[in-house]
């Protein structure tokens, strides 16, 4: 918290019965005119964060004690609860939500508690809206149209006045914007913005997943008229100022259906012995200026998303799939980082340039692999080869120093003309795969040392920058999965240190075992997720000290902000300010925001080809291994397809059943038969429901 931020807070101490409006905290606090809008930004972050109340006609006031400010989550069944940073969540009860929705920001007032029972509270502000619009099925009603939310959460339903249909059906999905919520006894009212079509259209169902997370599908005629306006050809001005690299032997190696290429290698070894290992970066940043339309558009994006049927680029595709994307033979704009290293694959010198190249193939992973183990020839052979054997050398390096791999399960999902699923099966991992990988992360850790440590040394001072962070897990978070391990056969000693070490070991030896898929998803859990942040604590899965995101400026904002800072400190331009340090600040939240909501919509889509896949097997038999156990049952995981569904207790009906918590199982009162965490067993389907994401399995005989 900033020193004039403390002094509004103090301000607002003093008195805590007033209310006050910003010009008057202004010329109390002395704040300088000039300064009149930071202090305007302070304010409303104060608000965000909780500190203050914005009330009416404009006036600020600190929060009372019998109040908090969080995030309120509400289950199907219409209830909900708000978390707050300390203390237990506070329960909202349907008639105390007001007019808020699901994530939604809310300020609770707080009701007399009641000994042994969880706080509850009355929502009476909504201070920030998780959602400008809701996805659901049209109906027409005999006055006027409706639509129910998809979303089972979302408990009301949005009238939708005549006239504001946009054409839409009975039964179409559509995209609504709420307009009015006059009183919190009534249905909010909108407009229907965006027809999808019928649930059973080819692409609807993906499509309406993609609104539901409000990923945009199109790109605003001001974004797409300045792609236009972008030449194709290369001046000789710019050519002339770069590394001129297009004579080098350069390649791409990428997924077999890729039309974005944003990186690029090479390798060269000394008559010494040492490497010379080149990744070059499309330039992007080149074409994407700073606070155009499309930079605008690209920051709101965050990121491209890759769903089970489609890609949504994160820049319009006349740039990712042709200006940008290192096609072969073309001479493209790059920025380069040379890195020698020593036979045992240290650094030791590297360079940053900005280049010129032009690709000599266009390798997918498999075709590389293939050349790899020898079933492929080509006359880059000797090269890839080389590159292997380094790319070998250097995940040895990083296991040794403790960096963790998480083999996480993948899915591959094709799908028919209809976009109907063929079949569900495990992604390959090659060796090609993890050549890429480390190239890239090597590319990535001496970017964020070049800043982070020679800039700083060098000019005395840190460089406000973007680094990509991994936060230790905490001690409790540790514990839990050693209980949930000791469930599943395996035990491990509480560790001294928590370190990258330890739980290298740790997934070691979940890859072994028969549930490891369940085993390496709690293992996902304990650990902080990472993110992107100006202050750099170091990435505790990979166990660097300083890394960042550097190699993918097509598809991820913060790679083209780490392009811009490159290029600025190259040219000497410090900004300093504070003004600027917030910016970078600003980015980093609202990026890792985006990846989040990026990474739901492509499980979500998954999980939903999973469930039509599934649909086609009722009452057929599988093998399944329990994964989990709840007070009503225990959900088993199909490794066949990688999901999971419930068997109920209920449908135990041979004996009355006992959870035991403490021993991770179920047991028959009578019989004495018991269900047990890691068992295999074999469950019958009976029912699939894709609206609430729900499978239902019974015991088979």
């Amino acid at each position: 918290m900033n020193e004039l931020s403390k002094k509004v807070i103090e301000l607002c101490r003093y008195e805590p019965l007033r209310s006050y409006r910003a010009k008057e905290i202004q010329r109390r606090l002395k704040v300088p005119p000039g300064r009149y809008q930071g202090l305007r930004a302070v304010l409303d972050e104060l608000v965000s964060d909780g500190e203050l109340v914005k009330v009416k006609k404009n006036r600020f006031s600190i929060r009372k004690s019998n109040e908090i400010v969080g995030e309120l989550r509400v289950n199907s069944q219409g209830y909900g609860f708000v978390s707050q940073d300390a203390g237990d969540d506070v329960f909202i009860s349907m008639k105390n939500m007001g007019q808020a929705l699901h994530k939604d920001k809310v300020r609770v007032r707080l009701f007399a508690k009641t000994s042994g029972k969880n706080a509850e509270g009355q929502i009476v502000e909504v201070l920030e809206r998780s959602r400008q619009t809701i996805v659901g099925t049209f109906r027409r009603g005999r006055k006027y149209g409706y639509i129910v939310p998809d979303d089972l959460k979302l408990q009301r339903d949005v009238i939708i006045a005549p006239g504001e249909e946009l054409g839409a059906r009975e039964g179409q999905k559509v995209v609504c914007q709420i307009e009015q919520w006059e009183h919190r006894g009534l249905n909010p009212s909108g407009r229907v913005i965006q027809v999808l079509g019928f649930p059973e259209d080819v692409g609807v169902d993906v499509l309406s997943i993609v609104h539901q997370h409000e990923i945009s599908t199109r790109f605003a005629d001001s974004v797409l008229q300045q792609v236009e306006q972008i030449a194709d050809d290369l001046a000789q001005n710019e050519l002339n100022r770069r590394v001129d690299l297009r004579q080098d032997t350069i390649f791409t190696i990428d997924p077999e259906d890729a039309k974005d290429f944003d990186d690029a290698v090479s390798l060269d070894q000394t008559d010494d012995g040492q490497w010379r290992l080149g990744v070059h970066i499309a330039d992007v940043s080149h074409y994407v200026t700073q606070n155009s339309a499309l930079d605008r558009e690209a920051l709101e994006r965050g990121t491209s998303v890759y769903l089970v049927d489609r890609v949504i680029p994160m820049l319009p595709e006349q740039l990712s799939n042709d200006l940008c994307s290192l096609k072969e033979g073309a001479a493209k704009l790059t920025f380069s980082v040379f890195m020698m290293l020593s036979k045992e694959g240290k650094v030791t010198s590297y360079d940053i340039k900005e280049s010129v190249i032009s690709s000599k193939k266009r390798f997918n992973y498999h075709q590389v692999q293939k050349i790899i183990d020898g079933e492929l020839d080509s006359p880059f052979v000797t090269k890839l080869r080389e590159m292997h054997k380094l790319s070998q050398l250097l995940i040895r390096n990083r296991r040794n120093r403790g960096s963790i791999d998480f083999d996480t399960v993948e899915v591959e999902i094709p799908l028919n003309e209809k976009g109907e699923p063929i079949e569900i099966k495990k992604r390959l991992r090659l060796d090609s795969h993890r050549l890429i990988e480390e190239f890239m992360l090597l590319a990535n850790e001496t970017v964020a040392k070049h800043v982070g440590i020679v800039l700083k040394e060098k000019l005395q001072k840190e460089l406000p920058f973007i680094y990509r962070i991994h936060e230790s897990p905490d001690k409790q978070s540790v514990m839990e999965l050693l209980q949930v391990a000791h469930a599943f056969g395996m035990d491990f000693s509480p560790p001294a240190k928590i370190s990258p070490r330890f739980f290298q070991n740790v997934a070691a030896q979940f890859q072994e075992h028969p549930a490891s898929t369940v085993l390496q998803d709690q293992l996902l859990r304990t650990m902080m997720k990472a993110k992107y942040s100006p202050e750099n604590v170091g990435h505790f899965g990979l166990a660097y000290r300083y890394y960042t995101h550097f190699t993918s400026p097509i598809r991820r904002y913060p790679d083209l902000i780490v392009h811009r800072l490159l290029k600025k400190y190259a040219n000497r331009d410090f900004d300093e300010s504070p003004a600027f340090y917030q910016e970078i600040e600003q980015i980093c939240q609202k990026s890792t925001s985006n990846e989040i909501r990026a990474q739901n919509a492509e499980r979500d889509s998954i999980k939903l080809k999973q469930l039509q896949f599934l649909e086609r097997h009722m009452q057929d038999v599988f093998e399944g291994i329990i994964i989990r156990i709840v007070n009503f049952g225990f959900f088993v995981l199909l490794p066949e397809f990688q999901l999971d569904g419930l068997v109920h207790i209920t449908s135990l009906d041979d004996d009355y059943y006992i959870v035991d918590d403490q021993h991770y199982r179920i047991y028959g009162q009578k019989s004495g038969v018991e269900y047990k965490l890691s068992e295999k067993i074999k469950v019958r389907v009976v029912r699939v429901d894709r609206n609430e994401n729900l499978i239902d399995f019974v015991m088979s005989e």
